[in-house]
């Protein structure tokens, strides 16, 4: 049987979501709690690999178990009693044998916070930025990225990707409650993708650059050229799309 897992975390802990050599991560403590509810070595593959301080409120992992997993309330309370306080399941589903958590996954949705006056409660998961800041700009900026589909500039250089298209199909900033939010959908994403274009919008916020520069930065092709990549806390995934007919039975 193949199980999909519903989690949420606080990524500030954990050196991101895949198991890592003498660090901890998030994928190595959830599959130790398995592990030890299932009495069985539990491999789980996560919908992506968020980096170390990355969060996420929304975020799929599918794992294959011999047995069916009746009682899923329990087997929630159980793993949820067993995990660190910053990491929850939130529900289990079964799906069919050849889904993929990553693979089949049609978008993803990130959120990056940005407050602009000191916060205590945003501290751990925002990017204080005293600045004066032009988020209109920004946001005629942020409307460039739906003209390309190659974003090599906002990718680390040590990876190993096929390819650098992307299809971008959300990407603008909102104010919400007292702080920024940069909302950005795509079908997928590079590593550090989303941190180095908020990077570069901020930038361009702050007037050191016009808002052409996101053409001539994404058409360079060099993450030299792009703008820096912004703090982990203030990134977190908080929506995955699947096809409807992925899941048949929760």
């Amino acid at each position: 049987m193949r199980y999909l897992l519903e989690l949420s975390f606080n990524g500030a802990n954990y050196h991101g979501w895949q198991i890592q050599p003498n660090s901890v991560s998030i994928q190595e403590t959830i599959e130790r709690c398995l592990s030890t509810i299932l009495n069985e070595k539990i491999n789980i593959v996560g919908a992506g690999r968020t980096d170390s301080g990355v969060h996420a409120s929304y975020f799929c992992a599918h794992f294959d178990y011999d047995q069916i997993i009746k009682d899923k309330s329990n087997f929630i309370y159980k793993s949820n009693s067993f995990l660190p306080k910053d990491i929850s399941i939130n529900k289990i589903y079964d799906v069919k044998s050849d889904f993929h958590s990553r693979f089949d996954a049609l978008s993803r949705t990130y959120q990056y916070r940005l407050n602009t006056f000191k916060n205590p409660f945003l501290s751990n998961n925002s990017y204080y930025l005293r600045k004066d800041i032009n988020f209109y700009k920004m946001n005629l900026a942020a409307l460039k990225l739906y003209n390309y589909k190659d974003f090599k500039s906002f990718s680390k250089s040590n990876t190993d990707v096929y390819t650098f298209d992307c299809n971008i199909t959300d990407a603008k900033w909102s104010f919400r409650e007292d702080h920024w939010i940069f909302e950005i959908s795509a079908n997928r994403f590079l590593r550090n993708m989303v941190r180095a274009i908020v990077g570069t919008l901020i930038e361009i916020g702050e007037g050191k650059h016009e808002i052409s520069h996101m053409d001539t930065v994404i058409k360079s092709k060099d993450r030299e050229v792009a703008g820096y990549s912004v703090p982990a806390q203030g990134l977190c995934l908080t929506n995955i799309v699947y096809p409807k007919n992925s899941l048949f039975d929760e």
